[in-house]
């Protein structure tokens, strides 16, 4: 049975959400083991190179200039901010430092589309609520105090923010290209960082196949992400989106054992219940 219309938004956004959360599984596990920003800019190029091709083959029409030039100021604060919340990850734990960047991520477009769309219905905006609260539970320190990474995950988000801000104003063209020319911008930048920090050094091959899946799983959820601010409320779409520490937390729960308290189970459930009060 086809989705409805009405719906078609909150599904491109929570498919997003469950991609991105493996990405971001994947991201940590493999900063772990090389250079955050290295580790980034493979990513990156993976992510380029399955897109581009993508569109290349479905013969999608090409953005315009000013669509482009909003995809250059998206992948340049995104392809950082990916490093960026990767070195969180990697130094502390994704359970913790996963949800801090959803937060900020959501929490500044959310207040933005309020002002310039207007007031979403108090069923979305309860829905909002309800969803950052399933977040903050999730992200809340345990017993053994603030983890490591916080910080980076906070700067993060907040760069999380500005891509889903300039990738919202890139327009209605092909979410294959923006997508594309969004990850092109965040592969100078990454690349640009390893060059002058000195970042160089060898990846090991299971590593380097992490990058790549990683990198082509990350730009499908991005291209979802971008047809979903398309046809609906850029809230809407970020807020379902960023849920997903929710999947990434729960990975690490079955593969890396990260403790998986009481708050945490009740922020998943809370999550979920926001769902469709945020789809409407």
């Amino acid at each position: 049975m086809p989705i409805p219309v009405q719906y078609l938004p909150a599904t491109y956004s929570l498919t997003a959400m469950g991609i991105w959360g493996a990405s971001d599984f994947l991201g940590g596990i493999g900063a772990r083991k090389a250079n955050a920003f290295l580790f980034t800019a493979v990513v990156h190029l993976s992510g380029v190179l399955l897109m581009g091709s993508a569109a290349l083959l479905m013969h999608a029409p090409f953005p315009g200039r000013m669509a482009v030039l909003w995809c250059i100021a998206a992948g340049s604060v995104g392809g950082v901010s990916l490093a960026l919340f990767y070195r969180a990850l990697a130094s502390g734990k994704m359970g913790l430092t996963a949800p801090v960047a959803a937060v900020l991520g959501a929490g500044i477009p959310t207040v933005v589309t309020a002002f310039v769309a207007g007031f979403p219905g108090y069923l979305r905006l309860s829905g909002f609520v309800l969803a950052g609260l399933g977040v903050w539970l999730i992200s809340r320190e345990d017993e053994s105090g603030r983890p490591e990474g916080l910080g980076w995950a906070a700067v993060a988000g907040v760069g999380f923010a500005l891509f889903y801000l300039c990738i919202k104003q890139a327009g209605e063209g092909s979410p294959l290209w923006i997508s594309s020319c969004a990850r092109v911008m965040s592969f100078l930048m990454t690349t640009l960082f390893v060059i002058v920090g000195g970042h160089f050094g060898k990846i090991e091959r299971p590593v380097l196949v992490i990058a790549i899946v990683a990198g082509c799983i990350d730009i499908t959820g991005s291209a979802l992400f971008v047809r979903a601010a398309q046809m609906g409320r850029l809230d809407a779409a970020v807020v379902l989106s960023s849920l997903y520490p929710a999947v990434t937390v729960l990975l690490a729960r079955i593969f890396l054992h990260e403790h998986f308290s009481r708050s945490k189970t009740i922020g998943m459930l809370a999550a979920l219940a926001a769902v469709p009060m945020v789809a409407g």
